[in-house]
């Protein structure tokens, strides 16, 4: 048996999220049977982080092990030819058995991106988030960088989130824009269920000026969902990466960029 990692790029608007499901498409369905098609054997994933509904990826990262003798460019060529046109398998490489996507992980990058532009997209639909009020991006960013370090991030976790606890290290967060498009980028050593999401909805607040900065730190204190602002839309999420220790020799993905 050998070891595969996988980088796997998704537009996730069709799916239930990369989970397979019983009742609904998922990324992970597709992409096990495309490899299993490919090694005439039942191949099963593993990945670095399970996106939900409507979110997509440019650098996801999975491993499977396989006997079947396949060169690198076998896998990825016959598995790109036998998946749908939103999910496409980037790489392909042997690991040792040492290597796990989820739990070899140092950290994730998540960029959220948001229109601020008063016309909705119509090229873009399903791929940045529309926000037609003015945003204050110098003010968002101040607060966002408020959540670094070790934090108890329970007033931006889902109310079904099933992680034992809500300690997560923000090892980086900027808020930039370019144009009318605004980047939020945020890197940590594991997040919670809707945890960037329910951050950018705070931050909403923020950049419309119905908070001010300083809020972001009673929001950490009160640990409280409720207090806190709503859960962004999904299509404006991108999974752009994992970082892994060096000697697995592993590309990062970049992130995704649509210009002025």
């Amino acid at each position: 048996m050998t070891k595969y990692a996988a980088c796997i790029e998704y537009n996730g608007t069709a799916y239930c999220g990369w989970q397979r499901l019983a009742h609904a498409a998922s990324v992970q369905e597709e992409v096990e049977k495309a490899l299993s098609f490919v090694a005439n054997q039942t191949i099963n994933l593993s990945c670095a982080g399970r996106t939900d509904s409507g979110v997509h990826a440019i650098g996801q990262v999975a491993h499977f092990e396989s006997s079947a003798n396949r060169s690198t460019t076998a896998w990825r060529m016959g598995c790109n030819a036998n998946l749908p046109d939103d999910i496409v398998l980037r790489w392909i490489q042997p690991v040792n058995d040492s290597f796990h996507a989820r739990f070899s992980a140092i950290s994730r990058r998540y960029r959220y991106i948001i229109l601020n532009h008063q016309t909705r997209p119509a090229i873009l639909n399903n791929r940045v988030c529309w926000f037609r009020d003015s945003l204050d991006e110098k003010l968002m960013d101040s607060a966002a960088k408020r959540l670094l370090g070790e934090n108890d991030f329970s007033s931006f976790r889902a109310s079904a989130c099933q992680a034992k606890h809500a300690m997560r290290e923000l090892q980086e967060i900027n808020v930039s824009r370019e144009g009318k498009y605004i980047y939020i980028d945020v890197v940590a050593n594991a997040f919670l269920h809707h945890m960037v999401r329910n951050i950018v909805g705070s931050l909403f607040e923020i950049g419309i000026g119905n908070k001010p900065v300083t809020w972001f730190d009673e929001l950490l204190s009160i640990k409280d969902r409720t207090q806190a602002g709503i859960t962004a839309p999904a299509c404006g999420l991108y999974f752009v990466s994992v970082r892994y220790p060096d000697e697995y020799q592993l590309a990062e993905a970049e992130a995704p960029f649509f210009g002025l």
